[in-house]
């Protein structure tokens, strides 16, 4: 099932991508409001939050209902990835809120299983959802590309080649080789707060970091030249 937007394919496409927003009861939804904010202020084409957009499944009306009217009114579609504090569990948020209703809003492993496509840009995104609060592989089971541009999304822990083999590594692991297999133009992660490029460069591989510790987001610019990544700042709302 595709997601329905107006016909780009006559420039590039630009995406911003973000991760660990934590929406809480302390800082409610001011980290989201500023990613969404930057996003129309760049004229993002699509916005993608991979994983932990809110701090738990324990969160209030007040809040839920002011971060579902913050996605309604993003002006773009905006695609999400269950993560580790938000796993897309039965009554997960995402239900609760009505988040799953939003038309602009993508979420895997909710609205969608695993991917979701834009045929009006040519584009598919595609990640595995955290389902529960136990251990899984983020970039298991990569995708046959049936599009023009294709892009990954993860949340968990990139492991380098010269620590993989550490038996007390941590959860939700992936490495080198699961990045390359993925064969994705761009490979949004989350799960860690600092931004960061990973990975051996046979995939564009990139952390956004979280918006309270980053201060940025990251731009992502598919053109027929290729794939450029920047990190641009956030425009806080007052």
């Amino acid at each position: 099932m595709g997601v329905s937007v107006a016909a780009n394919s006559a420039r590039e496409l630009v995406l911003v991508h973000s991760s660990d927003v934590h929406v809480d009861e302390r800082g409610g939804t001011r980290g989201l409001e500023a990613v969404l904010a930057t996003a129309r202020a760049l004229g993002a084409d699509l916005v993608l939050l991979v994983g932990d957009t809110f701090e738990s499944s324990q969160l209030s009306s007040a809040v839920l209902d002011r971060a579902a009217r913050l996605l309604a009114e993003a002006g773009t579609p905006v695609v999400m990835l269950p993560g580790n504090h938000d796993p897309a569990l039965p009554d997960s948020v995402f239900v609760r809120a009505r988040i799953a209703q939003i038309p602009n809003v993508a979420i895997l492993g909710v609205t969608h299983d695993e991917a979701v496509s834009f045929p009006a840009y040519d584009l598919e995104i595609w990640g595995h959802a955290h389902r529960d609060y136990f251990d899984m592989a983020p970039l298991r089971g990569p995708r046959p590309r049936s599009t023009r541009w294709q892009v990954a999304m993860a949340h968990g822990h990139y492991e380098p080649p010269e620590t993989r083999a550490n038996p007390l590594r941590p959860s939700w692991i992936f490495s080198d080789e699961e990045i390359a297999a993925t064969g994705a133009d761009y490979l949004a992660l989350g799960h860690w707060d600092r931004p960061m490029r990973v990975g051996n460069g046979a995939v564009p591989a990139f952390y956004s970091g979280s918006p309270e510790l980053a201060r940025t987001v990251n731009l992502v610019r598919l053109t027929a030249g290729g794939v450029g990544v920047t990190r641009e700042a956030l425009i806080w709302q007052d």
